[in-house]
């Protein structure tokens, strides 16, 4: 049974690991993988046709809890233990739910002093005791409806007997259903760098695009600061440009936290019989190579003959995508200009592909269809990947 340290509007966790608001969906996987031994069954509950109209769902089922995050900028936004019987919880050391300490209003009472009156939801037939950034609901089902509690003391049972907490939520604010995802908090940051926005750099003659524009938020980490959460955090931006060489990209960005050699080149069949032997005027027995940015989202691919920048990858981190949970989600920003109107399409890296088409934005050739298979596992539960191309 899990032994877990309740914070109000921050976090649940012990000695050993700590789900904190603002904690990116990411991060919370990895520690569910490495407590896989207490935390043995969990379900990523998501919408498959809609992924923007619900948020994304970590389920904890044999530990009753349940992780909610955010379905646009992917972070934790709300905490919920659901079955109050299966794990043990403590506020500022003192427990209010265990085998021995049942969770009645009187000890939720005792456990965190008094607070705003309760309201009562006839509908559910749930008593709701909040607090800031935490709330408790209770089963009450009594001849008594009001709408407003005014004090744990007033509430009369019939049988005499105090409810249990049914489910406890943690989340940002003063309100559940009005709860946020906060920023990333600074026990996130753990040396790594983040991403706000990446935009596109164009030439401003030509309007090509010549690289990329990031906004990276990272955590000042010097001892002699002694500054709130928030304002150790520091945004900068960074650019890197098509041609740069690979000491140009790790001064800009840092070092990748990955380096990939590729060995086969999927896409070279659909280029013409002679350039799938010669690329840039050079034999392409040389290996390109790969900088991975998991953290930004973003990939910088290299030539491996001239070794500068050749294409950038920007990842968005779909559930139900191949790649999902590898890379952070790429808030990027793009204006891609219209052939037949003056006119330019904004995409990001929320955009449907079918409203881009739907705004005039049309591929120049038929989608390119890429399976991808694991070497451990040659089917692919995702599906395939359509690969769309047209001029900027």
């Amino acid at each position: 049974m899990l032994d877990l340290e309740v914070v109000p509007e921050r976090s649940l966790g012990n000695e050993s690991f700590e789900f904190i608001l603002g904690m990116p969906l990411q991060q919370a996987i990895s520690i569910l993988k490495k407590e896989c031994k207490s935390i043995r069954k969990v379900e990523v509950i998501y919408s498959d046709v809609n992924p923007l109209s619900a948020d994304i769902v970590l389920n904890a089922v044999n530990n009753g809890i349940r992780m909610v995050f955010d379905c646009r900028n992917q972070r934790l936004k709300m905490l919920e233990v659901y079955t109050m019987s299966a794990v043990k919880l403590r506020y500022c050391g003192q427990y209010f739910n265990s085998e021995q300490v049942s969770p009645t209003i009187e000890q939720i009472d005792h456990s965190f002093g008094a607070t705003h009156p309760g309201v009562y939801d006839s509908t559910a037939q749930l008593f709701h005791l909040n607090f800031r950034g935490l709330s408790f609901a209770f089963p009450v089902r009594s001849p008594f409806e009001p709408r407003y509690v005014h004090g744990l003391g007033s509430i009369k049972f019939p049988n005499g007997s105090s409810p249990r907490v049914q489910r406890m939520r943690i989340y940002a604010g003063n309100s559940a259903s009005d709860s946020v995802s906060p920023p990333i908090p600074g026990g996130c940051f753990q040396g790594l760098v983040f991403a706000d926005g990446v935009h596109i750099t164009r030439d401003q003659q030509s309007t090509l695009i010549t690289g990329l524009s990031l906004i990276l938020i990272k955590e000042l980490s010097s001892p002699l600061l002694q500054l709130r959460a928030r304002d150790r955090q520091q945004t900068e931006r960074r650019e890197i440009q098509f041609g740069d060489h690979c000491q140009d990209v790790a001064s800009a960005l840092g070092s990748p936290q990955r380096v990939f050699y590729k060995s086969e080149d999927k896409m070279r069949i659909h280029l013409p019989s002679t350039s799938r032997l010669l690329k840039n005027g050079r034999n392409t027995d040389t290996t390109d190579f790969i900088y991975n940015y998991f953290t930004l989202g973003l990939d910088v691919v290299f030539d491996g003959a001239s070794l500068q920048v050749v294409k950038f990858v920007l990842h968005t981190n779909w559930p139900g995508h191949y790649n999902f949970d590898i890379y952070y989600r790429c808030m990027f920003s793009v204006d891609c200009p219209l052939t037949q109107t003056a006119d330019s399409i904004h995409v990001t890296a929320l955009s449907r592909w079918d409203d881009v088409q739907h705004n005039g934005l049309v591929s120049l050739h038929r989608p390119v269809v890429l399976n991808r298979a694991s070497s451990t596992n040659s089917s692919n539960p995702f599906g395939s990947t359509f690969v769309m191309d047209f001029h900027s």
